[in-house]
């Protein structure tokens, strides 16, 4: 593929600069070429430039007063046809008055304005058409990925106690253009009982989500986001008829990638009463309806642990199962989420370490057949009550969430401690995050490279490794960590387990752990800390 040249300039007699550095900062990191002639550019030169460079594009801008814009603008045309550039594809930067000069004229293939930002410009320089105001974004996740990367997409849960708000809430989210993936929360009736209509309770209603009870709600919801940017939907998989609910989930809001758990929404969580035996079969099931279809696939698993008080070891022993059963059913895109923050109390660098060591389990499995695409989101529960403390900790959240390079970016609203995002926390909380996106967009210090984070990725990485050779050995054979009675057996006799777990019937809940240090940890009834090795020769020496 031919490399694109871009020629860059600030117009006339505008000193200002930053805009069109930006645009071109972004471009080299697409690939192309670019060359800036600097501020206050006399038409005779960005013309003579043009004629001995031969630029794809030419990129100026103008922050000036828009009357005096107009007449430069004029000159310019005129100077380029007469040079015989005419077809030099021409983009604009500008303040919003002069912007909607720009736009007015018809001269330019694209304009951005002070409130556009790197996700729109990446989206135009990665070949994206944004050539009209009703112009449509990529609609698979893989596409839209591509249109802006290294910029991440953002990602946000929605969902109102009525449809009718949130019809409402989708359309305004969708017109605010700062979100490009919506995802679905459905109340627990809508979960448990959407395909059972005589199980549900009427007092449960919009309890955690939308009471969506029939197909036309789903597509109202669809159609609810057929403005603005055009954001992808996606819906949470129900806790029971887990693939009705798939198949709903595409005929009706063309589900951007399915999320679905292995050993969760079960009588270990309280969603449903399957135990895992019966659940994880079903769940290994959902997966591959997606992966013969080819539809990305989340398994929210690690965090489940987390949210229970699991030790660090078992979480990221989680995040390889999750992975290594996905691609065992055929998925060919498999999403993970790495959720910081979680359990509370977890320090940045043990929480990047644990990150980090669940990121190199999982993209061992990556080859030919099997794509990665990282997601990353602050903890629900690590935000505070207090509004405008919650908001700097989402911020700070995310700051440290983007050294994994993430593709997605799953935003929490601030608001989550207090109430359900409404759409305008869903937006300003989107907007918080780019602004943390901008000011990392052109380097930062890289903290994967601290000497704790990697001590502490290298003794996770460890016990982890352990505890699936473990979990290996309760059943001999390559393929025993995707065998369902073998991750089942692991819960009932404890080598997958966590505290909350407490008086299930299905698993042992009685590891005990413990914040030191910054990270979760077992521990045992003097308070020291329990090394993995021995807690699995416990548990097995017990069993036995």
């Amino acid at each position: 593929m031919k490399t694109k040249k871009i020629l860059g300039a600030a117009l006339g007699n505008c000193v200002h600069v930053a805009g069109v550095m930006s645009f071109l900062r972004l471009a080299e990191e697409t690939g192309a070429e670019t060359h800036f002639l600097g501020p206050a550019t006399p038409i005779a030169d960005i013309v003579s430039a043009a004629q001995e460079w031969r630029p794809d594009v030419l990129a100026v801008s103008y922050r000036l007063t828009p009357e005096v814009f107009v007449a430069l603008l004029k000159e310019l045309q005129g100077a380029l046809t007469e040079a015989g550039l005419g077809d030099i594809e021409l983009v604009f930067g500008g303040t919003p008055p002069v912007a909607e000069i720009a736009k007015k004229s018809g001269v330019f293939t694209r304009v951005f304005s002070g409130e556009d930002g790197p996700a729109e410009v990446l989206g135009y320089l990665n070949g994206e058409d944004t050539s009209g105001e009703d112009a449509i974004p990529p609609q698979t996740l893989l596409a839209r990925v591509k249109s802006r990367r290294p910029y991440p997409l953002l990602r946000h849960h929605f969902g109102l106690p009525d449809m009718e708000s949130t019809l409402a809430g989708i359309q305004k989210i969708a017109r605010a253009r700062v979100v490009d993936v919506i995802s679905i929360g459905p109340d627990q009736n809508a979960q448990n009982a959407f395909f059972r209509p005589e199980d549900q309770d009427p007092m449960q209603d919009g309890a955690g989500g939308v009471p969506v009870r029939t197909l036309e709600d789903m597509r109202s919801l669809y159609a609810a986001s057929r403005a603005g940017n055009y954001p992808l939907l996606r819906c949470y998989s129900g806790t029971r008829d887990l693939l009705s609910w798939a198949q709903m989930n595409i005929d009706t809001i063309n589900n951007a990638w399915a999320a679905v758990p292995l050993c969760w929404y079960n009588a270990l969580d309280g969603r449903s009463n399957r135990p895992p035996a019966e659940s994880i079969p079903e769940n290994l099931e959902v997966m591959a309806w997606h992966g013969a279809r080819d539809i990305p696939v989340e398994v929210n698993e690690s965090h489940h642990w987390s949210l229970r008080q699991a030790p660090d070891s078992i979480a990221v022993a989680a995040a390889y199962l999750a992975a290594l059963n996905a691609k065992a059913q055929g998925v060919k895109t498999y999403i993970a989420q790495y959720m910081f923050n979680t359990p509370y109390g977890t320090s940045y660098p043990c929480d990047l370490a644990k990150m980090l060591a669940k990121k190199q389990l999982i993209e061992e499995l990556i080859d030919d057949k099997f794509t990665v695409l990282r997601q990353v989101r602050t903890g629900l529960m690590s935000l505070s009550a207090n509004m405008a403390v919650a908001k700097g900790q989402l911020a700070s959240s995310i700051d440290l969430a983007l050294n994994l390079d993430p593709h997605i970016v799953h935003v929490v609203g601030y608001s989550e401690a207090n109430f359900a995002a409404t759409a305008d926390v869903v937006i300003e909380s989107s907007q918080i995050i780019h602004g943390v996106i901008r000011n990392q967009m052109h380097g930062r210090p890289d903290a994967c490279l601290d000497a704790k984070v990697l001590a502490r990725k290298d003794v996770l990485l460890d016990e982890a490794r352990l505890l699936l050779e473990a979990i290996g050995s309760i059943r001999q054979g390559r393929s025993s960590l995707t065998d369902p009675s073998v991750l089942a057996k692991a819960i009932d006799i404890g080598l997958l387990d966590a505290p909350n777990l407490k008086g299930n019937l299905y698993a042992r809940g009685d590891i005990v752990t413990a914040i030191r240090g910054g990270a979760c940890v077992t521990i045992d009834e003097r308070g020291q800390t329990v090394p993995e090795r021995t807690r699995i020769e416990r548990v097995f020496g017990r069993v036995r």
